[in-house]
């Protein structure tokens, strides 16, 4: 890019040397000849080697308060493991809803959907507490990775994973990308009050169709063997009695999350950002003893996402400060503005684009740190409202992450248990992609327009 097309008229030379940068730094996470955090501090260096930044402007992003979110949700998600209270509302619904193979993953999918805004890791619910009671079912069924993989595992595999989506876009708090996304957003003036309360009034109702419809397109499109199952009720209750009344820390990680998302809600209400009503729910489980300096120590993807994403965020900031994404979204408003498209057309256009784009990303959250900035900024050049761009932007990350078996982290956790083929995942993950794009923009878009969000 630096050196073989020339800089536009009306782009500065240091932002061009940014841009190639970024796209090099971007090309590296997707290919991976390093490890992401390893990839992405070489990006960060050649910014400051070759003067495009700063040091304080290229390391001004690691005081971004989202990213410090997102490391947060990660102790949070350990918290929910290591006391096991994240198996036990798990196993509860097993209890509840696991006569039927269907019913079974509905229980799931259900729990998942309640746990998600307190345990704001996709990728931590699926490794920490869904494939472990997964792959215990499926053992107890003689359902195992191989040729008896579809008796039972392969599906319950695929229903969580194909549901995850809807669920982390349910609520604000349920996934990290989520509140990168609302971060960029306001980057370009799109500042939503009462963040957690608007993100749920907005993604309720596309949200539990989405986990209504899913399981059941997942039971035609890929019917398990064992259709009935009356003995997970039992061996759930069986676990239930074994793991006996609820322990003081998973008590204390009870309050203490209870606590955070009542301030997530309600915090804009006293004053308080999302991320300081997080600083004190860690602050009291630390305190407690429900997790120690130590377990934060050696939660690496937690570091290891603090370095990557300021690296992309930073870059993108610049990127946005030098003028760069403001001229790439007027030309591209000025080239759709001359085919006489109007904002709703450009809009569904440029999502289609996003979801298409995801095949070439191994990362939801890269993705957004990529694009969404730009892709925010050409709907909103184009008419369309800058509130409904900037959530449906947030919503649509979620929707592609089971797309691939690499679309996200929980589609690698899921993939590597090796139930489900490859053929099967690209078939069932492209499917049921267009499903969920459909969902949320018709009966999403329709419920929108009632709210008044357009």
């Amino acid at each position: 890019v630096k050196f073989v097309i020339p800089c536009p008229v009306g782009v500065l030379p240091q932002a061009w040397t940014l841009l190639a940068i970024f796209l090099s730094t971007i090309a590296g996470l997707v290919l991976t000849p390093l490890p992401v955090g390893a990839w992405a501090f070489c990006g960060l260096s050649m910014t400051v080697v070759t003067k495009t930044l700063t040091f304080q402007q290229a390391f001004s992003a690691m005081t971004n308060d989202v990213i410090w979110l997102i490391v947060l949700a990660f102790f949070f998600a350990k918290g929910f493991v290591q006391t096991g209270l994240g198996d036990r509302v798990a196993t509860w619904f097993v209890k509840m809803l696991g006569k039927s193979t269907l019913g079974l993953s509905y229980g799931l999918t259900i729990s998942e959907a309640l746990l998600a805004p307190a345990m704001p890791s996709t990728t931590a619910r699926a490794g920490g507490v869904y494939l472990p009671i997964i792959k215990s079912l499926a053992k107890n069924a003689g359902s195992e990775p191989g040729p008896t993989s579809g008796k039972l595992g392969g599906f319950l595999i695929q229903t969580q994973l194909q549901c995850s989506g809807h669920s982390s876009a349910m609520c604000m708090t349920a996934a990290a990308q989520n509140l990168l996304s609302l971060k960029l957003a306001a980057s370009l003036g799109i500042v939503i009050a009462s963040p957690w309360l608007t993100w749920f009034k907005a993604a309720c109702v596309p949200a539990i169709v989405g986990l209504a419809v899913t399981p059941l397109l997942v039971f035609k499109m890929y019917p398990p063997e064992i259709q009935d199952t009356p003995e997970a009720p039992k061996e759930a209750a069986e676990k239930l009695k074994k793991l006996g009344p609820l322990s003081q820390d998973e008590i204390m990680v009870v309050v203490t999350m209870g606590l955070t998302v009542i301030l997530w809600i309600f915090g804009d209400k006293i004053g308080m950002s999302s991320v300081t009503a997080a600083m004190l729910g860690m602050s009291l489980q630390l305190v407690s003893g429900v997790i120690t300096w130590q377990d934060c120590l050696n939660e690496k993807g937690a570091w290891d996402t603090l370095l990557w994403f300021a690296v992309l965020i930073g870059m993108s900031a610049q990127l946005n400060a030098m003028g760069f994404i403001n001229f790439l979204s007027n030309s591209v408003a000025g080239a759709l503005a001359a085919t006489s498209l109007g904002w709703g057309q450009v809009f569904v256009l440029l999502h289609a684009c996003y979801f298409g784009i995801h095949y070439l990303f191994a990362s939801q959250t890269a993705q957004v740190a990529a694009l969404s900035t730009a892709f925010m900024a050409m709907m909103i050049a184009s008419g369309a409202p800058p509130m409904l761009a900037g959530l449906t932007m947030a919503f649509h990350t979620n929707l592609f992450g089971a797309i691939t078996h690499y679309a996200s982290g929980q589609g690698a956790v899921y993939f590597g248990a090796g139930y489900v083929d490859l053929p099967t995942t690209f078939k069932l993950g492209g499917v049921l992609g267009v499903v969920n794009l459909l969902i949320w923009g018709v009966i999403g878009g329709a419920w929108w327009k009632f709210i008044g969000l357009y």
